[in-house]
């Protein structure tokens, strides 16, 4: 058994100084050859280590201890490992914890729970050791199990993504508390499974854990991303029920779901009824504004804000500066990207170069965006010439398209193979729309998976393109024929060149038929009666034939279909879109 030690920081100043100046004197003597000294004791040991530690110096006391285990004189007890390990937290000596952690296991100290426990806590915050630090933690007894070392471990591969082992981890637990469930619907939230996400938040009621504002917060941003209103609504409620206090994180949670799931009056009502001292919320505010083409009103809510005196940050302007680009006010776009730098001092980040550059790459305005990428303080990201690349095959400028390709060196995605085909297509340059088909083909690019939801009673249907997974697929098919009959008699006309497949026009239709958002609307065609609005969500940029089908679909059923896709709202209704065909 060994004595509880007083913490030397509660002794004399004098007395630190005493036993630092007779420990290095001992440990002299123990580098002599021939010394007769005996060996310190356990305490004079740690008493050595722990000096230095609370000098502030963890080098010097892993030199202590080092030259102590040299000297074959250093009798171990389990606060010297644990004063050790705090040494090397301190100091980022992870090899030296390698070698504590055989220690530990060879003389038995493993069953000092709080020693693994500081080990966990060491290899956790290193990327390449949470692997350690999962071995660490299954040595530790039934009895002794942490949940707070599982939560930083769980944490952890969350942190480099490895959401899978987060997930083997999070189910295996004897015992959870919130903030093990906090984690992983924060997860599921980073890593787009957000059903999943949903699903976690019920089983966490069901077990009779209570949520806080952090599980609030990340399950409103799970109904938000997927378009979930009715989820969005029942959570807000539950808030409600509940008496959870808003703070500026949540409501900005609350306007951002609204928004993002087509309620952009009830976010604009959130907004007037939350106490507005956080420009967080008039972000959230403005980019929802911005997401659903409202650019007039994102403009005047800055107003307010500025006579509210709330300072503007750089989130405020990206979402500004979006609105302008999605709603084609080149001018007011302009301004504004002055005017946070004038007026505000921020100055301008990629994102806002990029804002600047889509801006003006939709208008048209191609030539003066390549002049803002090629003069930026800082190099263009793929993003930036990504923006090029899009507003190309609108203003059939192939040249420009080739140039951001070039640019884009080894960050080309599939996307953007697709983009310049369809840009060559568009400039009837067949020959080199070929060309990129058969680079795809060479390369095995495969188009990203476009995925789209829609909620029905609570319950969120996801729908890939081709789809058939839906119990109800059959229907859901008859019910698509159907409405391409409809249309065409109306003068719709697929838009086969978009389909980069060397097959017939019939068989090109036929896969633009599947796409996702397609069967998606279908599905709700199906499940609702006429008349009723359809919101879907898609998590890909919609393509120009599944716009046009929109439209038409919106007009000869005479319903409002709202869809969100990656870039922003489209509220289609009697055979037009809000976006004016602008986006």
């Amino acid at each position: 058994m060994y004595i509880q030690l007083i913490p030397l920081s509660s002794q004399h100043p004098l007395k630190i100084k005493y036993i630092l100046s007779y420990s290095t004197k001992c440990l002299k003597q123990q580098q002599q050859p021939h010394s007769s000294s005996t060996s310190p004791s356990s305490y004079l040991c740690n008493s050595i280590i722990r000096a230095s530690l609370e000098k502030g110096s963890p080098h010097n006391a892993l030199h202590h201890y080092q030259t102590l285990l040299r000297s074959n004189s250093i009798q171990l007890d389990h606060q010297t490992l644990s004063y050790v390990l705090e040494a090397c937290k301190l100091s980022s000596d992870y090899k030296t914890v390698i070698q504590l952690h055989t220690t530990i296991l060879k003389s038995g100290f493993d069953s000092y729970p709080s020693l693994l426990t500081s080990l966990i806590s060491i290899y956790v915050s290193h990327d390449h050791l949470l692997d350690h630090a999962l071995h660490v933690f299954d040595e530790i007894p039934k009895s002794g199990f942490n949940v707070v070392s599982a939560n930083l471990i769980i944490a952890g591969y969350l942190r480099i993504r490895k959401f899978d082992n987060a997930n083997r981890l999070f189910r295996k637990l004897p015992h959870r508390d919130v903030v093990s469930w906090n984690s992983m619907i924060t997860g599921c939230v980073r890593n787009t499974r957000l059903k999943e996400a949903l699903s976690l938040f019920r089983r966490m009621l069901r077990s009779g854990f209570d949520p806080d504002r952090f599980t609030f917060a990340s399950i409103l941003t799970a109904c938000g991303r997927i378009g979930a209103l009715s989820n969005g609504e029942w959570v807000h409620n539950l808030m409600i029920e509940k008496q959870i206090e808003l703070n500026f994180i949540l409501s900005s949670a609350l306007i951002d779901m609204y928004s993002r799931c087509g309620r952009i009056e009830t976010a604009k009502k959130v907004f007037e009824s939350v106490t507005r001292d956080h420009i967080s919320i008039w972000n959230s505010m403005i980019t929802g504004l911005a997401i659903n083409g409202l650019a007039l009103e994102v403009i005047e809510i800055f107003s307010r804000l500025e006579r509210e005196t709330v300072e503007p940050d750089s989130i405020t302007f990206i979402g500004i500066l979006t609105a302008c680009s999605h709603c084609g006010l080149v001018e007011e776009g302009r301004r504004f990207f002055d005017l946070m730098r004038t007026n505000y001092s921020i100055e301008p980040q990629i994102e806002h170069y990029g804002a600047v550059v889509d801006l003006l790459s939709r208008a048209g305005l191609l030539e003066e965006a390549h002049e803002m990428i090629r003069t930026m303080p800082m190099k263009p990201d793929v993003v930036i010439w990504r923006a090029l690349l899009s507003a190309c095959r609108i203003h059939g400028k192939p040249e420009f398209g080739e140039f951001a390709i070039e640019k884009m060196s080894s960050n080309i995605e599939s996307g953007d193979y697709v983009l310049l085909s369809n840009i060559y297509s568009t400039a009837m340059r067949w020959g080199n729309a070929e060309k990129v088909r058969e680079l795809m083909k060479k390369k095995g690019v495969r188009k990203n998976q476009g995925l789209s939801w829609i909620e029905m009673k609570g319950v969120i249907h996801q729908f890939k393109a081709g789809d058939r997974s839906n119990p109800e697929s059959e229907m859901v098919y008859k019910v698509l024929e159907g409405l391409n009959r409809r249309i065409k008699l109306d003068g719709f006309v697929p838009a086969t060149e978009l389909v980069l497949m060397d097959v017939s026009e019939e068989e090109k239709e036929g896969n633009l038929n599947c796409h996702s958002e397609k069967l998606a609307t279908a599905y709700g065609i199906l499940k609702t009666s006429p008349g009723t609005e359809i919101l879907v969500s898609k998590n890909l940029r919609t393509c120009y034939d599944c716009h046009c089908w929109m439209k038409m679909v919106s007009r000869v059923l005479n319903r409002v279909i709202i869809m969100r896709d990656r870039v922003r709202f489209h509220r289609f209704e009697s055979g037009s879109c809000s976006c004016r065909d602008y986006w």
